[in-house]
């Protein structure tokens, strides 16, 4: 980074209260939820598609073998997390982006008007799924211990409450 560079970075930088104010100032309450409704419609595609994946892949297993060792639980979970990542994954580049129009200078300031604007200029797969390789590295290794952690908690509370109390 040259000098001149690096001062122009250094006069950017802000506490959270300049940022804040900067925020409340220039757009109102509305500039603080920039990007919430893809980020809520998000969640549906996402959470739907894991928690339905890794039900029936677990069926699946447990149909033809036994129950899944803790290990394929996570693997599983993986699976499950890489596919809701696929499904929401377009819904996070328009929060993104409506999050950083104001730095960046473009304009996104409706979901659906990022929407189109992304399909126009940079088409489906690279506009939409920019970026979703990256996350494959992070995100189903989380989903996947997070799944298996709570199989595992689920089997030793079931276990424990049902030593206390036979059925």
């Amino acid at each position: 980074m040259s000098q001149t560079e690096n001062i122009k970075v250094e006069k950017e930088r802000r506490s959270r209260w300049d940022v804040f104010s900067k925020t409340w100032h220039d757009e109102g309450m509305r500039g603080f939820y920039k990007g919430f409704v893809p980020t809520v419609l998000g969640v549906i595609p996402y959470a739907g598609t894991s928690f339905y994946t890794y039900g029936m892949l677990k069926l699946w297993y447990t149909e033809r073998f036994a129950d899944p060792h803790p290990f394929l639980n996570m693997v599983c979970g993986a699976c499950a997390g890489m596919l809701g990542q696929c499904t929401s994954y377009p819904l996070d580049i328009v929060r993104r982006r409506m999050q950083t129009a104001t730095i960046t200078g473009e304009k996104y300031d409706t979901t659906i008007g990022s929407i189109v604007k992304i399909y126009r200029e940079e088409g489906i797969r690279r506009g939409f799924f920019k970026g979703l390789s990256m996350n494959w590295i992070k995100g189903p290794i989380a989903v996947g211990i997070s799944f298996a952690s709570f199989d595992y908690v689920h089997f030793i509370t079931r276990s424990a409450l049902s030593k206390t109390h036979p059925s």
